[in-house]
């Protein structure tokens, strides 16, 4: 049995696809639906149980034994990077991560677990060490504080006795993030756009960069998935990065999500709006994931282009 938390959520539910794709059913997804429309990410999957994610926290902390579990997959976290409860963020990502590590390897299963580019801040170097990670927000701190307790712990332990792995995700689209709001990806925003009036909204010239020109490394979800499974299935621990290894633009982004409306004979265009004073100092113009360990690992897989990804991904969305 896997173990899926924030199952509901979007990386989640693209991993309890692939598994029901390979024909693998049992799944124990754990999330919290207060948000009820997170029920479409799973109405279409196969799953053998479901438990909320206050229940499963009690549970774990009173050391229950889920029978049969292969691997915990811990995607479930507080996402939105404009929230500065600090209180609130610790208690459900980092206090979280942490009772859950150490279930993992008391009871000797694997634990792979969504780390963030976040980390890495607004700095220029995107490698998996402590000189490259300046955390600039809540969300962030708290992805950057549990990979370093995961570091100390396993100084400690002199290793780890089952896997435990830290994925750093990068800026990821695709489908089944349409709960996400306003932390959907700019990809899931610029269909949207086009669609109701017509122009992508881009920030204006910030941080150096002109209009438009703020790059990130946009990966495919399914390529998330397949680094999952990739790991699942080699047994290495480690904290790694998940991205393309380039950086694209958000005027090539919404030129992408425009060619592929004009395909479907609607014409649309780009708008220029003023950077918002609220993420000022606190906003990634560049991100571009350093591969070097990943692949030193031994995953060699390809990954999506902007457009590949965008066109496959605005099939499923507009279907």
């Amino acid at each position: 049995m896997y173990v899926v938390t924030g199952g509901a959520g979007f990386i989640g539910s693209n991993l309890v696809k692939t598994f029901n794709d390979r024909g693998e059913t049992d799944i124990f997804v754990v999330d919290d639906l207060t948000n009820g429309k997170k029920m479409h990410n799973l109405a279409d999957l196969k799953i053998s149980d479901y438990m909320d994610r206050l229940d499963f926290m009690d549970r774990i902390s009173a050391g229950a034994d889920f029978h049969q579990v292969s691997a915990i997959f811990h995607l479930g976290a507080t996402s939105v990077t404009t929230e500065w409860d600090g209180r609130f963020v610790m208690k459900n990502n980092y206090e979280y991560s942490k009772s859950l590590l150490h279930w993992c390897l008391d009871h000797r299963i694997a634990y792979l677990y969504a780390s963030s580019a976040a980390v890495y801040g607004t700095g220029s170097g995107f490698r998996e060490t402590p000189a490259h990670e300046h955390p600039i927000n809540m969300y962030a701190y708290s992805k950057f504080l549990f990979d370093q307790y995961v570091r100390r712990q396993q100084r400690i332990k002199d290793g780890f006795p089952s896997q435990v792995i830290g994925l750093r995700y990068f800026n990821v689209y695709g489908p089944r993030e349409q709960h996400k709001g306003s932390m959907a990806s700019t990809a899931f925003h610029f269909n949207n756009q086009i669609k109701g009036t017509g122009k992508a909204q881009l920030f204006s010239a910030h941080d150096g960069y002109n209009a438009g020109e703020q790059r990130r490394d946009f990966v495919s979800v399914d390529d998330c998935v397949k680094v999952n499974l990739w790991f699942l299935e080699n047994g290495k621990s480690g904290i790694y990065n998940v991205g393309t290894g380039s950086s694209e633009t958000f005027n090539e982004m919404a030129t992408a999500v425009i060619n592929w409306h004009r395909n479907e004979g609607l014409d649309g265009t780009i708008e220029y709006i003023p950077f918002p004073d609220h993420l000022k100092d606190v906003y990634q113009s560049f991100t571009q994931a350093d591969l070097t360990q990943l692949r030193e690992a031994g995953y060699t897989e390809d990954f999506k282009t902007v457009t590949a990804g965008v066109n496959d991904y605005l099939d499923w969305l507009n279907d």
